[in-house]
Parts: structure tokens; sequence; C-alpha cells
């Protein structure tokens, strides 16, 4: 039997990577590496963030580096659903942005034949796990942490200081707002009044 959809279920098994770290760490570079591997081997690819991304393009993917690709901004986890049907690879950027509803969706995109691949904070400026990450981690087939050069020590880095004295958890930045730290940086900068 010959099926239409080139996503079925007997050509292709599904899964999530999930590509985490803190702020500068090369994540949305994977994500665009990886996407671009895709389309090179003439997959049927989509990219999408949540809407609220808007620091360098309204609809691209741009890394640090000012490496892009197209994407479809989206504004709920639910949109990818329909607009993911019969995609062979999904990239998600930023995902700690999305609802929890993220989680299921993903699930539900790989377990219809999609290999889906996303991106995002694994903790927030206070060092707590961020938004659906933990969950999509959790549930993921693979896992990949990168992590940026801390910028006191030198050492590796895994926390996104905010240098701003704003509390509220999402706030898009750059680097006059986060730098990395590695721990040791972080937990002496949080001993100080």
């Amino acid at each position: 039997m010959f099926l239409e959809n080139p996503v079925d279920h007997q050509k292709h098994t599904g899964w999530i990577e999930v590509i985490s770290g803190s702020m500068f760490s090369g994540k949305t570079e994977e994500l665009i590496r990886r996407m671009k591997r895709a389309q090179f081997a003439r997959q049927k690819v989509e990219i999408f963030k949540p809407l609220v991304d808007t620091r360098y393009a309204e609809e691209d993917v741009v890394s640090h580096d000012m490496n892009a690709i197209r994407c479809t901004p989206v504004e709920s986890s639910s949109n990818l659903l329909l607009l993911g049907d019969g995609v062979e690879v999904i990239g998600v950027d930023e995902a700690q942005f999305f609802d929890q509803g993220i989680v299921e969706v993903c699930n539900e995109l790989a377990n219809r034949g999609a290999r889906v691949i996303v991106a995002g904070l694994d903790m927030d400026f206070k060092g707590k796990p961020f938004g659906p990450m933990p969950y999509l981690m959790a549930t993921a087939e693979y896992v990949t942490k990168v992590h940026a050069v801390c910028v006191r020590t030198g050492n590796l880095a895994h926390y996104s200081h905010r240098k701003t004295a704003d509390e509220k958890q999402v706030m898009l930045g750059e680097q006059n707002e986060y730098e990395p730290l590695s721990r040791a940086a972080y937990n002496e900068l949080k001993r100080k009044p």
C-alpha cells in the first residue's frame, strides 16, 4: 500500500532531540546547523519560534553570530500540530517561552514520525528550570547540553546571569543584559549583597 504522506510510520520513526544550555552557548547555532543539514538532504523541514521572540528578525531564527534560517513565528504550541503536519524535520527555537503544551505537541509530532529538534534555555536567570524545558529533556531520545564560556573565569559556563535588576522571568536580552557564568562565578555573585 502506498501512502502519500512522506512521514508515515512504516517508513520513518520519529524522535525528539533537545539542545539546551545557557545564553551564548550556541543552542540556536546548533539548531540551525541541524536544520540546514536536513534541507541539504532534501527533507521537508519547518522551523518555528514563539511570536514574542523578535530580537533579530520577525520571520527568521537568528543566532548571536547572525547565522539565520527562515521560520514561522507562532502564538502557541498547538499551532505546531497543524503547521507541522506532513513535515519530516521540525525545528523549535526558544522552547522555554512556549506554554507547557509544547511537551505534548512535540511528543505527538514525534509519534507521527517526525524528527523534532528543540532548542532552549534549560535554566532561567535565577538558576531554576525554565518552563517546559525539563519535561522536554525528560521525554527526548537525545539531549545535547552546550556550554558558553564564563566571562569572569574562562571556565565552562552554564548559568545565564542577568545584569539588570528586572525580576520578571521572561526578558528578551542581549550581551548588555546577560552574561554567561560558571558555577563558581554565579555562586560568588549570589553571595554578594
